[in-house]
């Protein structure tokens, strides 16, 4: 059969779309790039923002008039089955990624809470340098505002062991960048008692290849356990100095109204410590404003955090009530205050950004995005740099030299 895929969400989302590609290919089928040559649709949903279920859904209702089987993978199954059981739309939860064949055979939904190891399973890479592997599913949190965990469940770690061959597949392959993900990566193993990221690490960068190593988002409660051997890790010449710790809210009432196990100050200590240690390391943090109960006070602090802490990227959400979770009972902030806020953030954000420190700054950068001919590179500290148009670097360590900033990115000269 002809196939068809769309995927929404995070990189585990990705990687679970790269390994449902390595399971239609071996089974003889074929990816095509447009729905209306596709004898069936496979949409991976996500359910993180509301906004982005609208938009899932209403992509549904219109690929629905082609009329032909639409396959809903990802989050969405799991939490909206009763909502998605349409005409010609089969559900395949996010634990049953390895059922797709059977699914694609006869046309049954697929949905349990039953573990998956998925990881074990070849994939075709999206990008060609890029490697993700997901090293957990599922999460420790209770977070008031999340409908992730409604599908995706508790905690399960995967088998270290199956991590590292997954690892070590992507790296023969020829992947030079490899990405960490899952729903909170400083939690793994704390199912079992014991937080074992570090160690899991250690092996990883043990791998006698040439990679970087991007270590995906951890929640700040968890990276407290493990801080100091994670600084170590962060110095290793193989570990992009990138840093993703979510804060939500710099309002201590806000975040315990979130359940988010964690204080401001908690935030704070992290991000200095990791900055003492490793100057120049690049944050990435997420807030949401508007959050119920968020009053001008609560949303001035989460202001008065982002000018402390000036991070390089920012993942900012409008609050958005979230049928299943226990916020969307509470009483909600107004839709033209959330706005206000939103945009508030997002300007003050904006204004911080300054990449003037990174003019003249030359090393090592692995070219690993190419768009329209044109060729980007990420440096040790993931600054994404403009590296040329025609030489065909794509996959290649250079060395280059910045000779120009801007707000988003630098560009640079090959030397």
């Amino acid at each position: 059969m002809n196939l068809y895929f769309e995927t929404y969400g995070c990189s585990a989302n990705q990687n679970n779309t790269e390994i449902m590609y390595g399971l239609v290919v071996k089974a003889s089928h074929k990816i095509v790039e447009n729905p209306g040559e596709a004898d069936v649709v496979i949409i991976n949903t996500c359910i993180v923002k509301g906004p982005t279920e609208t938009k899932i859904r209403r992509r549904i209702q219109d690929l629905q008039k082609l009329n032909k089987p639409i396959i809903v993978a990802g989050c969405m199954p799991d939490v909206r089955s009763q909502e998605l059981r349409l005409k010609n739309v089969y559900l395949l939860g996010v634990k049953h990624i390895k059922d797709l064949s059977k699914l694609l055979s006869s046309f049954q939904s697929c949905l349990s809470q039953n573990c998956e190891i998925k990881i074990s399973t070849e994939k075709i890479h999206k990008n060609p340098v890029v490697g993700i592997t997901q090293i957990s599913e599922g999460c420790l949190g209770a977070c008031a505002f999340c409908a992730t965990k409604l599908a995706k469940g508790s905690l399960y770690s995967f088998p270290e062991d199956y991590i590292l061959a997954s690892v070590k597949s992507d790296l023969e392959k020829g992947c030079k960048e490899i990405w960490l993900t899952s729903q909170d990566l400083a939690s793994y193993c704390l199912d079992t008692g014991k937080p074992k990221l570090p160690e899991l690490l250690k092996k990883i960068l043990a791998l006698p290849y040439d990679f970087y190593l991007r270590l995906g988002m951890m929640n700040p409660n968890n990276v407290m356990k493990i801080k100091c051997e994670l600084l170590e890790i962060f110095k290793n010449e193989k570990v992009y100095k990138f840093l993703h710790i979510p804060v939500q809210s710099g309002s201590n009432n806000i975040l315990k109204a979130m359940n988010r196990f964690y204080t401001r100050e908690d935030f704070l200590t992290l991000v200095n410590e990791f900055r003492k240690e490793i100057p120049n390391i690049t944050l990435s943090t997420d807030i949401i404003v508007g959050f119920p109960q968020e009053n001008e006070q609560d949303f001035n602090e989460t202001l008065d955090l982002l000018k402390e802490v000036k991070p390089e990227f920012l993942n900012l959400s409008k609050y958005c009530a979230m049928k299943g979770t226990s916020a969307s009972e509470l009483k909600q902030v107004s839709r033209e205050i959330v706005i206000k806020r939103a945009i508030e953030t997002q300007k003050l954000y904006k204004s911080l950004q300054d990449n003037s420190k990174w003019l003249g700054w030359q090393g090592k950068v692995l070219v690993n995005e190419k768009s329209k001919g044109r060729f980007f590179a990420r440096n040790l500290y993931y600054k994404r740099i403009f590296v040329g148009l025609k030489e065909n670097l794509f996959g290649k360590f250079v060395e280059a030299k910045v000779k120009e900033t801007k707000k988003n990115f630098l560009i640079g000269d090959k030397i």
